[in-house]
């Protein structure tokens, strides 16, 4: 480990640290984001939402984008707890394949890493119904860069 390398904690402490930062992102909170599992080995986590009724579409269910939200949100994420919070990773790419409808209340998400290289991020991640149904499915590519605290 060099001298600037932070060391790596444990699941359950680095899932505690997101729980409880002070510094959420107001885009977590309006997506009824929650980060339930942490595997730092696997590069996987998994996030749960309380998908508001406002995202719903005339038809009752939850217009894609916010859909689309949810995976970015995880995939990103997935990144920045593999780099041990050294680095965010800004899409530049992603692809969902929407397989069926998802309607507001509970959802979750899981994402990995496929591939993390100093200049892209290979990802992907699935949403789920309460029921365990896939409703989505995302990849996307990021590139990885360090993280700067806006002042």
């Amino acid at each position: 480990m060099s001298d600037t390398e932070k060391p790596r904690v444990s699941d359950a402490e680095m899932l505690a640290r997101f729980q409880n930062s002070k510094k959420r992102p107001p885009c977590s909170d309006t997506l009824g984001m929650r980060l339930a599992e942490v595997e730092q080995d696997k590069m996987r986590i998994r996030m749960d939402f309380d998908v508001s009724p406002s995202f719903a579409n005339p038809t009752g269910a939850v217009q894609g984008g916010f859909i689309s939200a949810m995976l970015d949100e995880a995939m990103s994420t997935c990144v920045i707890i593999a780099s041990n919070i050294t680095m965010t990773a800004p899409t530049l790419e992603m692809k969902t394949s929407f397989l069926r409808r998802l309607m507001p209340g509970k959802a979750s998400v899981e994402a990995r890493i496929l591939r993390l290289g100093k200049s892209a991020a290979f990802m992907e991640a699935e949403c789920f119904d309460p029921d365990g149904k896939l409703v989505a499915k995302a990849t996307a590519t990021a590139i990885p860069m360090l993280f700067k605290r806006l002042s």
